[in-house]
């Protein structure tokens, strides 16, 4: 039987509200959420365009050094591309997650499938180094409105101490678009070229846009489309307030700032270079170690999600370790002679990394266990932001550093440049800890 606080096991439905302006007597006919096979059927829709968001935004990932070339471009601005997504991604998920609270998740997904196919598809075209930024900072618009999306879908459907759980295997279904990229859009950039490569993923959009327009159920049968429709609408500054004022809010920020970031950086842009440039391994070689890291993601987010269905006492245990196992296994690599670990300790930190991604969304089972349902949305937009400020802040840093290590007129990047520049990470990983150290206590008083 799932334990859970008593906060966070109440049906979502009849979430009371912790403002005293709000009438008292709100929802409190409203059956609780049924589960079962509509609602698995509404959650895989919802997370078919979390999965396409995932392709979009890791596309990159491979076509990093193909990128370079095509652009004319450095580590610096390599990073930017990625930086900007990341950056456009954090900075919407407060608007993203007020739209959400407002509007509903299915008009939210409906738009960012079209921002998404519109950014791929100007990428796809870009000659020049700017036109594909900007391509980049759409297509990062478009990612920020899936993943608050489906977890809102998730919350009106399944049972309380479902969500865990099924937060986990949305990041998972993520990671099966992750894969998608490593294995095939990785060869296809090989064989079919750029522009025919990225087109043919813009146009994914079409299908997965009228499967979301004609088949999506936001919420059940009888359940009020807008969760808090008998209530009035907060003002915008005092949504966000209300939801930051909690500190499960700002702990799960933190969690997912500081558990996310190493294999986002990693994954999103680094991961290649680092691999072929710093490794010597071959392209083929490199995207099965990427490949690892997306099935070690897929692997640890079942294992979380299940602990975490049977015990809310497990989240803290699994941050903390995710945190030291992952700066441990860096340091190993890092720390190694001229900076070429042999492949067995690569492989190894590649797996610990696994657990960055699943560990992140305990982030926003704090923020679930401490919000009422009508703020759930601005609530976990607020700690979604945390994982890709920590990615931009990485990416930019690991950059800078390259460039920086690097002669001007090297060929490529060496194994002492990576080794130095991938130091960084450990500058926001100590910041991360100290905070989630310091706000632990305060959620532990409140009861989560």
């Amino acid at each position: 039987m799932p334990v859970e606080p008593a906060r966070s096991a109440r049906p979502l439905s009849a979430s009371a509200p912790r403002s005293t302006a709000e009438p008292a007597t709100r929802a409190t006919a409203v059956a609780p959420p049924p589960g079962g096979r509509a609602a698995w059927l509404a959650w895989a829709i919802g997370a078919s365009v979390y999965v396409l968001a995932v392709i979009h935004r890791t596309s990159l990932g491979v076509a990093g050094l193909d990128a370079a070339d095509r652009f004319g471009i450095g580590a610096s601005a390599l990073s930017t591309f990625s930086i900007l997504q990341v950056l456009v991604y954090a900075a919407m998920q407060i608007p993203v997650g007020l739209l959400v609270d407002r509007f509903g998740p299915r008009r939210v997904l409906l738009l960012g499938v079209v921002l998404l196919s519109a950014g791929q598809l100007a990428f796809a075209f870009s000659a020049a180094f700017a036109p594909a930024l900007a391509s980049r900072a759409v297509l990062g618009c478009g990612d920020a409105m899936t993943f608050i999306s489906v977890l809102r879908i998730a919350a009106r459907w399944f049972p309380a101490a479902r969500n865990p759980l099924v937060a986990q295997l949305t990041g998972l279904a993520g990671m099966g678009g992750n894969l998608v990229t490593t294995v095939v859009l990785a060869q296809a950039l090989h064989s079919e070229g750029w522009t025919p490569t990225f087109t043919a993923i813009a146009l994914l959009g079409a299908g997965v846009f009228a499967l979301v327009a004609l088949f999506l159920r936001e919420a059940p049968a009888g359940a009020p489309v807008a969760p808090v429709a008998a209530a009035p609408r907060l003002a915008v500054g005092r949504q966000v307030r209300e939801a930051w004022g909690e500190p499960g809010t700002r702990l799960g920020l933190w969690v997912h700032f500081t558990t996310q970031f190493p294999g986002n950086a990693f994954g999103l842009l680094w991961g290649l270079p680092y691999l072929v440039e710093a490794q010597g391994l071959s392209r083929a070689g490199a995207g099965g170690l990427l490949t690892l890291l997306v099935l070690a993601n897929m692997s640890f987010g079942l294992l979380f999600g299940r602990l975490l269905s049977l015990t809310a006492r497990a989240r803290m245990p699994i941050v903390l370790t995710v945190i030291a196992a992952t700066a441990a296994g860096w340091a190993v690599v890092l720390a190694w002679p001229g900076g070429r670990p042999p492949l067995g300790l690569v492989v190894g930190v590649i797996l610990v990394m696994g657990t960055n991604g699943p560990a992140s969304l305990v982030g926003l089972d704090y923020a679930r266990a401490l919000n009422p349902v009508e703020r759930l949305g601005t609530a976990s937009g607020i700690v979604n932001m945390g994982g890709f400020i920590g990615t931009m802040v990485t990416l930019f840093g690991i950059g800078v550093l390259l460039d920086a290590l690097t002669p001007a007129d090297a060929a490529g990047y060496t194994a002492e440049a990576f080794r130095w520049a991938f130091c960084w990470q450990y500058v926001p990983m100590a910041v991360g800890t100290l905070m989630i150290l310091r706000l632990r206590k305060k959620v532990a008083t409140a009861g989560a």
